[in-house]
């Protein structure tokens, strides 16, 4: 897909050839106990697959663990916890609702075309259910 976001051989290169690596990385953190968080560097056309990384950690360290590593490990780790990072009462909503399971499908996530519906700061701000069936998407 590099070519496609624009990118060099040499940067194609480099991804093809540090992938395995930070997986592997990843594995002996895990085993090591490390509290794993969420991230990355990408910029420009490249976000587009940031969602990626669900996809990629879960192979890992599985889908529940992917999924809390960008959502309550991050907040913890950033100390907003008592802000972000759960769905609890008093805290910030902003969450995704998609069309599966992303827990016995985490690309789910990294795919726009399921998202259903976006919520921020307990607003719901895009809901694609409620356009289709012509009620208030916002």
């Amino acid at each position: 897909f590099g070519d496609q976001l624009g990118l060099t051989k040499f940067q194609h290169e480099k991804i093809r050839l540090v992938a395995g690596g930070v997986q592997e990385s990843l594995r002996m953190a895990q085993e090591a106990g490390v509290r794993i968080g969420a991230g990355s560097d990408l910029l420009g056309p490249a976000m587009s697959q940031k969602a990626r990384e669900f996809v990629l950690k879960a192979e890992v360290i599985g889908p529940m663990a992917a999924i809390v590593s960008a959502t309550k490990t991050n907040a913890e780790l950033f100390g907003l916890a008592d802000v972000i990072g759960t769905v609890e009462e008093g805290k910030q909503a902003d969450l995704i609702v998609v069309d599966g399971d992303p827990l016995s499908d985490i690309a789910v996530l990294a795919d726009a075309e399921r998202i259903r519906a976006v919520v921020k700061a307990g607003e719901v701000v895009k809901d694609l259910d409620a356009q289709a069936s012509g009620g208030d998407s916002r």
